[in-house]
Protein backbone atom coordinates (compact mmCIF):
# COMPACT_ATOMS: atom_id res chain seq x y z
CA UNK A 1 0.00 0.00 0.00
CA UNK A 2 1.30 3.54 -0.92
CA UNK A 3 1.50 5.83 2.10
CA UNK A 4 0.87 9.13 1.43
CA UNK A 5 2.41 12.09 3.83
CA UNK A 6 2.65 15.69 2.95
CA UNK A 7 1.91 16.51 -0.57
CA UNK A 8 5.15 17.65 -2.74
CA UNK A 9 4.22 20.49 -5.25
CA UNK A 10 5.86 20.65 -8.46
CA UNK A 11 8.08 23.37 -6.99
CA UNK A 12 9.29 20.82 -4.41
CA UNK A 13 10.03 18.33 -6.97
CA UNK A 14 11.07 20.63 -9.79
CA UNK A 15 13.72 21.77 -7.47
CA UNK A 16 14.65 18.71 -5.72
CA UNK A 17 15.37 17.20 -8.94
CA UNK A 18 17.28 20.04 -10.05
CA UNK A 19 19.82 19.91 -6.89
CA UNK A 20 20.18 15.63 -8.09
CA UNK A 21 20.82 17.06 -11.62
CA UNK A 22 23.21 19.41 -10.58
CA UNK A 23 25.55 16.54 -8.11
CA UNK A 24 23.37 17.92 -4.80
CA UNK A 25 22.88 15.89 -1.98
CA UNK A 26 19.20 16.09 -0.62
CA UNK A 27 17.53 15.42 3.09
CA UNK A 28 14.04 13.97 2.55
CA UNK A 29 11.52 11.88 4.68
CA UNK A 30 11.33 8.32 4.51
CA UNK A 31 8.95 5.47 6.55
CA UNK A 32 11.10 5.82 9.91
CA UNK A 33 13.28 8.73 9.86
CA UNK A 34 15.17 11.57 6.95
CA UNK A 35 16.85 10.06 4.66
CA UNK A 36 20.43 11.69 2.49
CA UNK A 37 20.08 11.14 -0.67
CA UNK A 38 21.56 11.17 -4.20
CA UNK A 39 21.73 10.42 -8.07
CA UNK A 40 23.96 6.98 -7.61
CA UNK A 41 26.18 7.27 -10.50
CA UNK A 42 27.41 10.53 -9.58
CA UNK A 43 30.34 9.69 -8.22
CA UNK A 44 30.65 13.41 -6.59
CA UNK A 45 27.37 13.34 -5.00
CA UNK A 46 28.20 9.50 -3.22
CA UNK A 47 31.35 10.75 -2.53
CA UNK A 48 29.33 13.99 -0.89
CA UNK A 49 27.18 12.20 1.08
CA UNK A 50 29.92 9.55 2.43
CA UNK A 51 31.62 12.79 3.64
CA UNK A 52 28.44 14.30 5.52
CA UNK A 53 27.81 10.65 7.24
CA UNK A 54 31.23 10.11 7.85
CA UNK A 55 30.61 6.67 6.64
CA UNK A 56 33.72 4.85 4.94
CA UNK A 57 32.99 3.39 1.85
CA UNK A 58 33.71 -0.27 2.60
CA UNK A 59 30.32 -0.21 3.93
CA UNK A 60 28.21 0.89 1.21
CA UNK A 61 25.25 2.43 0.61
CA UNK A 62 21.21 1.73 0.09
CA UNK A 63 19.30 2.15 -2.87
CA UNK A 64 15.61 3.28 -2.48
CA UNK A 65 13.29 3.02 -5.87
CA UNK A 66 9.90 4.40 -6.25
CA UNK A 67 8.31 1.03 -8.17
CA UNK A 68 9.49 -2.42 -8.64
CA UNK A 69 10.45 -1.20 -12.86
CA UNK A 70 13.39 1.25 -11.22
CA UNK A 71 14.73 -1.69 -9.97
CA UNK A 72 14.49 -4.20 -13.01
CA UNK A 73 17.64 -3.93 -13.84
CA UNK A 74 18.94 -5.86 -10.64
CA UNK A 75 16.39 -8.27 -10.80
CA UNK A 76 15.87 -9.18 -14.36
CA UNK A 77 18.82 -11.32 -14.26
CA UNK A 78 18.06 -13.17 -11.27
CA UNK A 79 15.96 -16.63 -11.40
CA UNK A 80 12.27 -15.93 -10.93
CA UNK A 81 12.11 -17.47 -7.43
CA UNK A 82 14.88 -15.02 -6.31
CA UNK A 83 12.71 -12.32 -7.92
CA UNK A 84 9.75 -13.02 -6.52
CA UNK A 85 11.06 -13.65 -2.95
CA UNK A 86 12.11 -9.48 -2.77
CA UNK A 87 9.03 -8.45 -4.78
CA UNK A 88 6.72 -9.82 -1.97
CA UNK A 89 8.23 -7.31 0.49
CA UNK A 90 7.92 -3.99 -2.05
CA UNK A 91 6.52 -1.44 -1.54
CA UNK A 92 7.73 -1.81 2.05
CA UNK A 93 9.85 -1.29 4.75
CA UNK A 94 12.22 -3.84 3.68
CA UNK A 95 15.42 -4.24 2.35
CA UNK A 96 16.72 -7.15 -0.20
CA UNK A 97 20.21 -7.51 -0.59
CA UNK A 98 20.45 -8.43 -4.42
CA UNK A 99 23.50 -9.73 -6.32
CA UNK A 100 24.58 -7.45 -8.85
CA UNK A 101 25.61 -9.90 -11.26
CA UNK A 102 25.91 -8.11 -14.09
CA UNK A 103 27.91 -5.09 -12.36
CA UNK A 104 25.57 -2.19 -12.83
CA UNK A 105 25.76 -0.54 -9.18
CA UNK A 106 28.80 1.94 -9.22
CA UNK A 107 31.16 0.12 -6.17
CA UNK A 108 31.28 3.08 -4.81
CA UNK A 109 27.58 2.69 -3.82
CA UNK A 110 28.22 -0.99 -3.26
CA UNK A 111 31.31 -0.71 -0.82
CA UNK A 112 32.75 -4.02 -0.46
CA UNK A 113 30.22 -5.96 -1.27
CA UNK A 114 28.82 -8.10 -4.16
CA UNK A 115 25.09 -7.68 -3.56
CA UNK A 116 23.28 -4.16 -3.51
CA UNK A 117 20.98 -2.91 -0.89
CA UNK A 118 17.55 -1.97 -2.16
CA UNK A 119 14.08 -1.47 -0.44
CA UNK A 120 11.08 -0.08 -3.30
CA UNK A 121 9.65 2.29 -0.87
CA UNK A 122 6.15 2.90 -0.41
CA UNK A 123 6.30 6.33 1.24
CA UNK A 124 4.61 9.08 -1.11
CA UNK A 125 7.99 11.69 -1.18
CA UNK A 126 10.51 9.32 -2.09
CA UNK A 127 8.10 7.83 -4.38
CA UNK A 128 7.60 10.76 -5.71
CA UNK A 129 11.56 11.89 -5.71
CA UNK A 130 12.25 8.96 -7.31
CA UNK A 131 9.74 9.29 -10.10
CA UNK A 132 10.83 12.63 -10.63
CA UNK A 133 14.89 11.68 -10.76
CA UNK A 134 13.67 8.70 -13.28
CA UNK A 135 16.56 6.09 -11.17
CA UNK A 136 16.96 4.83 -7.84
CA UNK A 137 18.49 7.42 -5.62
CA UNK A 138 21.29 6.35 -2.94
CA UNK A 139 19.35 6.53 0.76
CA UNK A 140 20.85 6.51 3.96
CA UNK A 141 19.96 7.68 7.39
CA UNK A 142 20.47 11.50 7.36
CA UNK A 143 22.94 11.63 10.53
CA UNK A 144 26.59 11.74 11.29
CA UNK A 145 27.98 8.60 12.20
CA UNK A 146 27.34 8.24 15.59
CA UNK A 147 24.51 10.79 16.14
CA UNK A 148 20.97 9.93 15.86
CA UNK A 149 19.42 9.78 12.56
CA UNK A 150 17.12 13.12 12.53
CA UNK A 151 13.23 11.97 12.96
CA UNK A 152 12.29 15.89 12.19
CA UNK A 153 13.52 18.34 9.37
CA UNK A 154 14.60 20.82 12.08
CA UNK A 155 16.77 18.15 13.37
CA UNK A 156 18.31 17.56 9.44
CA UNK A 157 19.24 21.40 9.92
CA UNK A 158 20.93 20.91 13.32
CA UNK A 159 23.77 18.52 11.52
CA UNK A 160 24.24 19.99 7.89
CA UNK A 161 23.56 23.51 6.50
CA UNK A 162 21.65 24.19 3.40
CA UNK A 163 24.90 24.62 1.51
CA UNK A 164 25.43 20.97 1.91
CA UNK A 165 22.14 19.44 1.75
CA UNK A 166 19.17 20.76 -0.14
CA UNK A 167 15.97 19.93 2.22
CA UNK A 168 13.20 18.06 0.55
CA UNK A 169 9.42 18.89 2.87
CA UNK A 170 7.64 16.44 4.19
CA UNK A 171 7.04 14.43 7.14
CA UNK A 172 8.58 10.48 8.29
CA UNK A 173 6.26 7.75 7.99
CA UNK A 174 4.87 5.92 11.23
CA UNK A 175 7.65 3.04 11.01
CA UNK A 176 9.47 3.50 14.63
CA UNK A 177 12.40 1.38 13.53
CA UNK A 178 14.64 0.89 10.02
CA UNK A 179 13.80 -1.40 7.51
CA UNK A 180 14.66 -4.81 7.90
CA UNK A 181 16.96 -6.16 5.72
CA UNK A 182 16.47 -9.82 4.11
CA UNK A 183 19.26 -11.49 2.23
CA UNK A 184 17.28 -12.84 -0.96
CA UNK A 185 19.85 -15.49 -1.51
CA UNK A 186 19.55 -17.11 1.65
CA UNK A 187 16.34 -16.23 3.01
CA UNK A 188 18.18 -14.94 6.01
CA UNK A 189 17.01 -12.10 7.57
CA UNK A 190 19.80 -9.61 9.06
CA UNK A 191 17.84 -7.50 10.71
Amino acid sequence: MTQSFSPLTSWHIYQARSALRHGQVIAYPTEAVWGLGCDPWDEGAVKQVLELKERPAHKGLILVAGSLDQVRFLLDPLPAELQARAREHWPGPVTCLLPDVQDQVPRLVKGQHESIAVRVSAHGVVRALCQAAGRPLVSTSCNPAGHEPARRSWQVRRYFSPEEVHLVPGAVGGARNPSRILDIMTGQWLR
